[in-house]
């Protein structure tokens, strides 16, 4: 089994290397950034499963960083912090944090929490994908409706009869219906068309 990959971002460098350490002795693949823009740049050439973050840090904040990780690359984040404030906990969760732990932790110790936001995170990845899935489902549906109606208008026929000439079109045509209504709908929108 591939061992899940985290990029941990700290700006403090000795709890960045002993973290990173710790982790990879649990049998994570790890790689970190000492900054947000380091932590941006890894992101954009590698593909990791989570993003473990120290909250405070110089320039972006690991929430703004965070939001910054989710939106651009869909990686998702578990948030480290020496403060417990409510009002950060508060911004982290908003933000879509998986977990927040507090520091001084010890790398065993994070191991349920990280689990737990690995399973979380595949969990929304797999919601996002069923959601573009039926989105793409419900425009196709849709595209085959417009479609279905146009050629009832222009032919003067039912619904049902409508149906199976596309149906018998893309057949004939060897291609797959979706496409064939999108085509014909995508023809009767153009500016030239009678």
């Amino acid at each position: 089994m591939i061992p899940p990959r985290l990029l941990l971002v700290d700006d403090d460098r000795l709890v960045l290397a002993t973290t990173a350490a710790g982790l990879r002795l649990l049998g994570y693949e790890v790689t970190t950034a000492d900054g947000s823009e380091q932590a941006l740049r890894l992101a954009s050439t590698e593909s990791f499963d989570l993003a473990i973050l120290d909250i405070r840090m110089p320039s972006l904040s690991g929430v703004e960083l965070g939001h910054l990780l989710e939106r651009r690359h869909r990686l998702r984040s578990l948030f480290l912090s020496a403060f417990g404030e409510r009002a950060e906990v508060t911004q982290a969760i908003r933000q879509g944090a998986l977990g927040y732990l507090r520091k001084p932790v010890d790398p065993a110790h994070m191991m349920p929490a990280i689990e737990a936001a690995l399973a979380r995170a595949r969990d929304l990845d797999a919601l996002a994908e069923s959601k573009r899935q039926l989105e793409r489902a419900l425009a196709e549906q849709r595209r085959t409706s417009m479609a279905v109606g146009i050629v009832m208008s222009q032919r003067r026929i039912s619904e049902t009869a409508a149906f199976e000439h596309l149906r018998g079109e893309a057949r004939k045509q060897r291609r797959k219906l979706s496409e064939l209504c999108s085509d014909l709908v995508a023809a009767q929108q153009r500016p030239d068309h009678d």
